[in-house]
């Protein structure tokens, strides 16, 4: 029996647009965000985004509410709900950050569906703010990878998903995205596994570039529609073989 492992990457893959840069439009922020998008990592800036809401009056809850209107196609949910029925372990692999992503899988009933959530760790603190920390810790030595930012190396952590555990049996893994953060993570898959590009946008790109380097099977998509008739093709296939 072939356990199957789902990694979804979540903005412009689980989800339409962009979390971020939705909360940031949304909320009244795209000034002062473009004002200091070229002094901070992103992650940081994301976090200063959030000071700038708390001093204007905005709670989390108000935020919480701004991201259950972020656009999620109706099939990408269905393809969701679908494979975890079929008794796939979905996981997400995201450099968006946990409130944004819990939020709006709460919002559309899809929060039962993932096992775990790796992303970049948020909490609410005494006053109130939302703060936004990285996911490697800064303090610690850079993980060394000159193709992900420093914040987040999806292909470190995609190792550690599928470091060997001795009661598993066989693993066969999908990974869907579509940002260049994704190329690190689809790099790690063997020859047994699946890729899921978005088709025109960067991961997709970079695949087309080095189809040598790149060991999975790779099937694009580029809307709901395609992503679920995709992916739970894929699923039957390693599920009859």
């Amino acid at each position: 029996m072939t356990d199957i492992v789902v990694v979804f990457d979540f903005d412009r893959t689980l989800i339409d647009g962009d979390s971020d840069r939705w909360v940031v439009t949304e909320m009244g922020l795209s000034d002062l965000f473009h004002q200091l998008r070229s002094t901070l990592p992103w992650n940081s800036l994301m976090d200063r985004m959030m000071k700038e809401l708390h001093s204007r009056g905005k709670t989390a809850e108000d935020i919480a509410e701004c991201l259950k209107k972020t656009p999620l196609n109706p099939r990408t949910a269905a393809a969701i709900k679908s494979a975890y029925a079929l008794g796939c372990n979905l996981m997400i692999l995201s450099d968006a950050n946990q409130f944004f992503i819990e939020k709006i899988l709460e919002h559309h009933g899809l929060s039962g569906c993932f096992s775990k959530i790796y992303t970049n760790p948020t909490f609410v603190d005494e006053e109130g703010r939302l703060r936004i920390f990285p996911y490697h810790d800064s303090t610690l030595s850079p993980h060394g990878c000159s193709r992900c930012p420093t914040n987040l190396c999806k292909g470190l952590v995609l190792d550690q998903i599928r470091a060997p555990v001795p009661e598993r049996g066989r693993q066969s893994f999908i990974y869907l995205g579509d940002g260049s953060g994704d190329y690190c993570p689809t790099l790690k898959l063997r020859d047994s596994d699946y890729v899921m590009p978005r088709k025109n946008y960067p991961l997709w790109n970079r695949i087309l570039s080095d189809r040598a380097s790149v060991k999975a099977q790779v099937h694009e998509w580029s809307n709901g529609e395609e992503l679920e008739r995709i992916l739970l093709h894929l699923i039957n296939r390693i599920s009859s073989e």
